[in-house]
């Protein structure tokens, strides 16, 4: 799944995850550093110490020792020293008992730090260092066990490593609900989307973060230049129609007052013509009506729109004092495209209140889809005349006048949208009963 907040939760995660990790690796070497480089300082204060005590025999075969800490004297102590005179005798602590470290010769002021093994499997760090006394190079190396230090250590080790667990799964949580948050601010507007399609509102609202802000705003200049060109086509198309008129009537008004004459194939034909330019013009006029404003894309609303739709037919039609009644049942969801809805129910409708004698029913519902239901108490039409209304590639000149454009116009938009369309009688008022299923997947 392509999502941002996961990818950004990841890769945050991560992060978190790598820098415990090197603090947790350079905590404890500085840990250790420290240690140890503690320990050195008081070996060198105890080397200091041991050199200040030492005493040489004359034949350099013995040493004597002034104010002797007793740690040195007690076997496996932790605390041990080893001297070395020049290249030769060594002499080591009682405290070391049999066990025998071996150590570097130094010159006089060099030092050396080591880490050796000692007795009873102890580990021991080890500092050497050189020195010159009364004229005899004297290498003197001073070791400490570091097994409680280390033993101490590695149970800080232990509890830095669980703290920062502990630590990292906290931040981990603070940083999923601190992405969770960001990203909620653009639930607004998905909402606003939403509200956009089902026609609650005309514009996205710009009252969401900077980082989307430039989105937003090139959607809503986008959005507003299509509702203008779909407007500006309106009223073209409308325009159009109403400057046809004029020269309409002229033809209309030629044509009435050569009744009497006699009739050429020519003068049918043109006549014939003029009827259908004029059925069309009627046919963008009324759409044009009954679309209204909107934005386009937006879904069809049956609990907004019909109400709208059954009052500019009554309007259409105001000489006929029809009763026009349009329902929905309340589960209904948008559905459509608002502008092939407003043009599929628009014909039907129209053509229903063409041939109406006081009455017309829409009725939809949820059945398998969106089922809508158009009926008339018109006279009607035959078996046969029905059934030329469900052909397909049915022309204009081929089906009852007042049905055929409209009717091949609502067919095309059911084919679209995969649904089915019946014609049939209507049992309750007799007139011609449509029946449309539009599934909702496609609708």
């Amino acid at each position: 799944m392509n999502s941002l907040e996961r990818r950004l939760q990841i890769g945050l995660g991560l992060s978190l995850v790598l820098l415990i990790g090197v603090l947790w690796v350079v905590g404890n070497q500085t840990v250790r550093g420290l240690t140890e480089d503690f320990v050195v300082s008081r070996l060198e204060h105890d080397a200091e110490s041991l050199l200040a005590a030492l005493v040489l025999d004359p034949d350099r075969t013995k040493l004597r020792w002034r104010r002797l800490n007793q740690v040195y004297s007690q076997p496996l102590s932790g605390h041990y020293y080893i001297v070395r005179l020049g290249e030769g005798d060594v002499f080591t602590s009682r405290s070391l008992w049999d066990h025998f470290l071996d150590i570097p010769t130094l010159s006089p002021g060099d030092a050396v730090r080591l880490n050796k093994e000692g007795p009873a499997g102890q580990k021991l760090l080890i500092l050497v260092k050189g020195f010159n006394k009364s004229g005899i190079d004297i290498t003197l190396a001073v070791a400490e066990d570091m097994s409680p230090i280390q033993a101490r250590r590695d149970r800080f080790k232990l509890g830095f490593a669980l703290l920062a667990l502990v630590g990292l799964l906290l931040l981990l949580l603070v940083q999923r609900q601190v992405v969770r948050r960001s990203f909620h601010s653009l639930e607004a507007v998905r909402d606003d989307v939403r509200s956009l399609e089902q026609g609650k509102i005309v514009k996205l609202s710009e009252n969401v973060p900077l980082e989307i802000l430039p989105l937003v705003q090139e959607f809503n200049h986008l959005l507003s230049l299509l509702t203008q060109r779909m407007e500006r086509s309106r009223n073209a198309v409308g325009n159009l129609a109403h400057a046809l008129k004029g020269p309409l009537n002229l033809l209309t008004r030629y044509f009435d007052a050569s009744e009497g004459r006699e009739q050429t194939p020519q003068s049918a034909q043109a006549w014939a013509q003029i009827e259908r330019i004029r059925s069309l013009m009627e046919r963008e006029l009324k759409r044009a009506r009954l679309a209204g404003k909107g934005v386009s894309g937006q879904h069809f609303n049956p609990h907004l729109e019909l109400t709208d739709l059954a009052k500019t037919l009554q309007l259409i039609h105001q000489d006929r004092a029809l009763d026009i009644r349009l329902q929905a049942d309340a589960d209904i969801p948008v559905f459509g495209d608002r502008e092939d809805m407003f043009e599929l129910l628009g014909n039907l409708l129209d053509n229903a209140c063409k041939w109406a004698e006081s009455r017309v029913v829409c009725s939809m519902t949820l059945d398998g889809g969106v089922r809508m239901i158009i009926e008339d108490d018109g006279p009607g039409l035959t078996e046969q005349e029905l059934a030329g209304l469900t052909r397909r590639g049915v022309r204009l000149d081929e089906t009852v006048e007042g049905h055929g454009l409209g009717v091949s116009i609502a067919r095309d938009i059911v084919k679209l949208y995969e649904g089915t369309i019946l014609f049939t009688r209507s049992p309750e008022l007799g007139g011609v009963r449509v029946e449309v299923v539009l599934p909702l997947e496609t609708s």
